[in-house]
């Protein structure tokens, strides 16, 4: 299961996280918003388990302003422990941009997070620059190829040699 943010404006309706999350990351706001997502993730998730559902994992995006935070993993650990929730049951998911330009600061804070169980998943894979070096040291889970790939894998023979070789990536750093 995938958390994702949505806003329902009084006005405008339902908007989508294109509409409002640039000016969050410009103003700041991106980390209280970070914060909420996690926590009502989670409470979601432990309220669902009491009503008799099986546990499932949940993930939940992270934004660059997140992870430049010193010791987010801290703040990440202290909301599994409030709702309750076991680490394995939490995937973070962070863009392959976030993940080449802004984690390498952040790499104990990942590992710290995996070592507790928590995964970690490296979403819209693809469409960044990626340095093979830096995805090997990252206690990535998963890759999860950009949808712009899946759309055409049924058009262009290209399309589909190039999910295969990125699946074929993954598999050989045992993603």
């Amino acid at each position: 299961i995938e958390a994702l943010v949505r806003w329902e404006h009084p006005e405008l309706g339902l908007l989508p996280p294109s509409h409002f999350l640039p000016l969050a990351e410009e103003t700041g706001l991106i980390l209280s918003i970070d914060t909420w997502m996690l926590h009502t993730a989670c409470e979601q998730n432990r309220a669902w388990q009491q009503a008799g559902f099986p546990p499932m994992c949940i993930s939940v995006n992270l934004s660059a302003r997140q992870i430049q935070q010193p010791h987010f993993s801290e703040v990440i650990l202290r909301i599994l422990n409030e709702t309750g929730i076991r680490p394995e049951l939490l995937d973070l998911e962070i863009t392959e941009n976030i993940a080449m330009h802004d984690v390498v600061s952040s790499i104990a804070d990942f590992t710290r997070l995996a070592d507790c169980g928590v995964g970690l998943s490296i979403d819209d894979f693809g469409t960044g620059y990626s340095s093979l070096s830096l995805l090997s040291k990252l206690p990535i889970h998963r890759l999860k190829i950009d949808k712009s790939f899946i759309k055409g894998i049924n058009e262009t023979p290209d399309s589909k040699e190039l999910i295969n070789s990125i699946v074929a990536l993954a598999h050989s750093l045992k993603l």
